[in-house]
């Protein structure tokens, strides 16, 4: 059992290590202000939906991003008209077209002059819009250069190179195709943040309740130990007895310091290998963490107690008991089939079960004993999340945060230690997430105001728990709204989280005179003087 113990725990470290603290869906507008702007070329870098229809018939849609200058296009596709698309002669559009536009599209290749030109020689010829086929995979911002003619009444909107290649084939067989161009605006709130707030919420409730019951357990197994005048429990202090991990303040700085180099490990070797690397490990977490909950949880039932409590021991893992080996084939091939069938739309839900169960675990395993410790965690990782979501743009050029959270140049939706669900009214679809450092760190203190609360016998609104849970909800609520504010641009989680959460922790304990014992010592005092847990520095 000590090391099936142990194996967790390493587990929950390495995971810990590679969350991320931010929520988003994807930016829609970039208000680039490192890209040159101007009077009549200031216009948003907007993403820009190409709807295709081939001989009448509806086709791929494609994502394009919309121009510095030239005309805004309807956000609702029911207003968007189609038209027809015309391949430019010349085809980089240099030059005034060989054959006659009258309202056309008109798709020309980037290169040979500037933007700014191509979109005058096209309106000039009768175009309604113009699409530039970009010479890589990436799209790429189109701005205004110095001196241009920027009185241009037509949209400009860039393709990615596949993406006009595709169209440029439909073209050359004769057919004929029609385009239709908008920008539809994300909604203000999707159902699908709601399902995460509450997701994120519920697994607090549970890796809490679960803690302050061992706890409470552990403590009325003490108490019996005492009147029975016996010296068992002197004996029984570290993790493999306890079952259970205290962070001192050392530990939680290193937390931050080594979290940080392992993300600009992360940042820096990011690719689809790499990713593959972090599957596995979220995957031997998950496992661990599933069956964990299983076993707890089946354990509760008479008919599964004897299998619980009956153990056989297998080499390097130890003591096992029975109920864990009959549940974890069923948890590795959970895992397994998660792992590779994770690309299909309903993924997410198995990702999901397998985070949820792991960081349950984490917050029965993992202990703050004491508010300073607690202080000194959150507040470390409330400047670990600002400076790698908005102090690294100034050095990297970019937010490493989001970079790895979103899996950039990898292929893949994110990194995988994300809860996420997908945004199930949004016309641009992806996904609302939370990284696990979001759930986990400020779970951790919620959790001890609970155990804090069994142990002192408080009732429920004299106690601290409600609130601490109360103050969590209300930060994450405030992050959603912010990050709807800002259009979709990810946002550090615990910059809100953690004021709240702390804040109202501190306020309260300072208020009802329980500020002392729960900075210094964590739990109430009891009758026997030697019971009392020692201070972790």
């Amino acid at each position: 059992m000590d090391m099936h113990m142990d194996r967790a725990i390493c587990i929950v470290f390495v995971v810990l290590l590679s969350c991320s603290g931010f929520g988003s869906a994807g930016d829609i507008v970039h208000d680039d202000n490192l890209a040159p702007s101007s009077p009549g070329c200031d216009n948003k870098f907007v993403l820009i939906k190409v709807s295709t229809r081939v001989n009448g018939v509806p086709k791929s849609e494609f994502v394009g991003v919309g121009a510095r200058f030239g005309r805004s296009l309807e956000s609702k596709e029911k207003h968007a008209n189609h038209s027809t698309l015309a391949l430019a002669d010349p085809p980089d559009c240099c030059a005034a077209p060989k054959n006659k536009l009258v309202g056309e599209i008109i798709l020309v290749h980037r290169g040979n002059c500037s933007f700014t030109t191509k979109a005058n020689v096209a309106e000039e010829a009768g175009a309604s819009a113009i699409l530039i086929i970009n010479n890589q995979t990436e799209l790429f911002k189109m701005v205004c250069e110095a001196n241009a003619d920027v009185n241009i009444s037509i949209p400009a909107v860039m393709l990615p190179q596949d993406a006009g290649e595709i169209l440029e084939d439909f073209l050359e067989k004769n057919s004929n195709v029609s385009v239709a161009l908008y920008s539809p605006k994300r909604p203000p709130v999707d159902i699908a943040e709601v399902f995460l707030w509450l997701m994120a919420v519920g697994t607090i409730l549970c890796g809490s309740f679960w803690s302050a019951w061992t706890a409470r357990e552990a403590a009325i197994e003490q108490d019996k130990l005492l009147k029975d005048a016996s010296e068992e429990y002197l004996q029984t202090e570290g993790v493999g007895a306890s079952g259970f991990v205290d962070i001192n303040t050392m530990s939680a700085v290193l937390f931050v310091v080594i979290a940080s180099c392992f993300l600009v490990m992360l940042y820096k070797l990011m690719s689809a290998r790499f990713i593959e690397v972090l599957v596995v490990l979220f995957c031997i977490g998950g496992v661990e963490g599933l069956q964990t909950c299983l076993v707890a949880l089946l354990s509760c039932f008479r008919w599964f107690q004897h299998a619980g409590e009956s153990y056989v021991k297998v080499p390097f893992f130890g003591a096992v008991s029975y109920l864990t080996l009959a549940i974890c084939p069923f948890c590795i091939t959970f895992a397994v089939l998660w792992a590779n069938f994770r690309h299909i739309s309903f993924a997410w839900i198995g990702q999901d079960i397998l985070g949820i169960a792991l960081i349950i675990t984490v917050l029965q395993i993992v202990r703050v004993p004491n508010l300073k410790v607690g202080t000194v965690l959150l507040g470390c990782a409330f400047l670990y999340d600002i400076f790698w979501v908005f102090v690294s743009k100034w050095w990297f050029k970019e937010s490493v945060m989001i970079v790895v959270a979103r899996g950039d140049k990898t292929g893949e939706d994110g990194i995988p230690m994300l809860l996420k669900i997908p945004r199930m009214f949004d016309p641009w679809g992806g996904y609302s997430v939370i990284g696990f450092g979001d759930i986990i760190l400020p779970g951790l203190l919620v959790a001890f105001s609970l155990r804090y609360d069994w142990l002192a016998k408080k009732k429920l609104r004299s106690g601290y728990f409600v609130w601490a849970m109360t103050a969590y909800g209300l930060g994450l609520l405030i992050t959603y709204v912010a990050l709807n504010m800002m259009d979709g641009h990810g946002q550090p989680a615990l910059l809100y989280i953690v004021p709240f959460t702390l804040g109202t922790f501190l306020t309260l304990g300072k208020k009802r005179g329980d500020l002392q014992v729960l900075w210094t010592r964590g739990e109430p005092g009891r009758h026997c003087p030697h019971v009392q847990l020692q201070p972790v520095q």
